[in-house]
């Protein structure tokens, strides 16, 4: 009897924990070291308020923002192959203290991928736009479609139809916007472009990386 009740601890621990980081499993502490990284660089260069930040999976992670956006003040806060769930999870560490005029975000990409469905990733999305705005009333969220690409092509439906539900709430919100990048990411084919994609058909290489820059460009200005 004392192993079942053991078992029965674990298992409600378990769910409680699941609950707790949004339950698709994924411990967003996984991105402790990552976060800590931008503390320091923080604590060493300083904080500067009122920045376009710029927040959410690897392909923000990756992007050179000073080579695409030399005249503008930007913050990359990119980190892993996060969810929506984890930027959720480290607000109060990685956009809260900055106080942003305006916040970039893209993520759902890998959401779709571990399994979420359309609705769960435009609930998050939801959640963050009102975590953030209860802390910034004023700031500026603008959402940039989840992009389709040769590796996970076989869920484009899916994280099109999750692109619809934010467009939407983007034409209610007046501090919601939303940056169609699909359409000019595909080709005549009807398929993704491979010419702005690195090897792993999922990544974003230079000239993919043009291209959202000059879709993103008009928003920011």
């Amino acid at each position: 009897m004392e192993g079942a009740h053991l078992g029965v601890g674990l298992l409600l621990a378990g769910l409680c924990v699941a609950n707790l980081f949004g339950g698709n499993g994924d411990d967003p502490r996984r991105w402790e070291e990552e976060i800590a990284r931008f503390e320091a660089s923080d604590r060493t260069e300083g904080i500067q308020k009122g920045q376009i930040l710029f927040i959410g999976s690897s392909s923000i992670r990756k992007w050179d923002l000073r080579e695409s956006f030399p005249e503008l003040d930007t913050l990359n806060r990119g980190f892993g192959g996060s969810q929506i769930s984890d930027s959720l999870h480290y607000l109060k560490r990685v956009v809260f203290p900055y106080e942003p005029r305006m916040i970039v975000f893209y993520a759902g990409d890998n959401d779709i991928n571990a399994g979420e469905s359309p609705e769960q990733v435009f609930d998050d999305f939801k959640r963050f736009c009102r975590n953030v705005h209860d802390q910034l009333p004023n700031t500026r969220i603008l959402f940039i479609s989840i992009k389709p690409s040769l590796d996970r092509w076989g869920r484009v439906n899916q994280m099109r139809d999750a692109n619809r539900r934010i467009a939407r709430l983007a034409g209610q919100d007046p501090l919601v916007g939303y940056v169609d990048i699909d359409t000019l990411m595909i080709g005549e084919d009807g398929r993704p472009r491979p010419e702005l994609f690195d090897s792993d058909g999922l990544h974003l290489n230079d000239a993919g990386y043009r291209v959202w820059a000059a879709a993103l460009r008009p928003f920011l200005n």
